[in-house]
């Protein structure tokens, strides 16, 4: 098969010495979904040691999230698949708390942080929402993951994540319930 060096040629005549580099992307070609490709990736995060004052990290029941107490949190979203991981210690022992991603940052009321992240608006289950519930150990650490099947949207993403005084409910009328927000941790995208 013989194979045209015209094309080339022409690129070539063309250029003359302006192409040095491709052009770059171009951004909302079609409209916003064109900027969001299966392939991108968001990767949000947020850490600290929890105050009584700094919104980045800040605790609402000194009971239940001690002096000392601290999170780190991780969100990984690309292709169809979010993965979320948290890491908390110096909570109280063997005790288990309810977990999750919220809408607005932290603030200085714990209602600040708004309602539960939902993919699917309207849909209380850990398919639709991120849910990381954990049991400490006897040193007050605990780990949690999820896994949900869908990205996160960049237009809309979860601003914060927030621990609760009990474990949720999975089911029922009270599904998602946790109790109290007792800490705060915001979460900002990763450049």
């Amino acid at each position: 098969m013989r194979v045209s060096t015209l094309p080339l040629a022409l690129l070539a005549v063309a250029c003359a010495g302006a192409c040095a580099a491709p052009p770059a992307p171009v951004q909302n070609a079609v409209g916003p979904e064109a900027a969001t490709s299966p392939d991108s990736t968001v990767t949000l995060s947020g850490s600290g040691e929890f105050t009584d004052d700094d919104t980045s990290a800040i605790a609402y029941n000194r009971k239940l999230a001690p002096k000392g107490a601290q999170a780190s949190v991780t969100v990984e979203s690309s292709g169809d698949e979010t993965r979320t991981s948290l890491v908390a210690e110096g909570l109280l022992p063997d005790r288990r708390y309810g977990v999750h991603l919220h809408t607005n940052p932290c603030g200085k009321k714990p209602d600040d942080s708004g309602p539960h992240y939902q993919h699917h608006p309207g849909k209380i289950n850990p398919e639709s929402e991120v849910w990381l519930d954990i049991r400490t150990d006897d040193q007050g650490a605990g780990r949690s993951t999820a896994r949900n099947d869908w990205a996160l949207d960049p237009a809309k993403l979860p601003r914060s994540l927030v621990i609760h005084a009990k474990p949720t409910t999975p089911k029922g009328p009270e599904a998602g319930m946790a109790g109290d927000r007792i800490a705060c941790v915001t979460l900002e995208k990763a450049q």
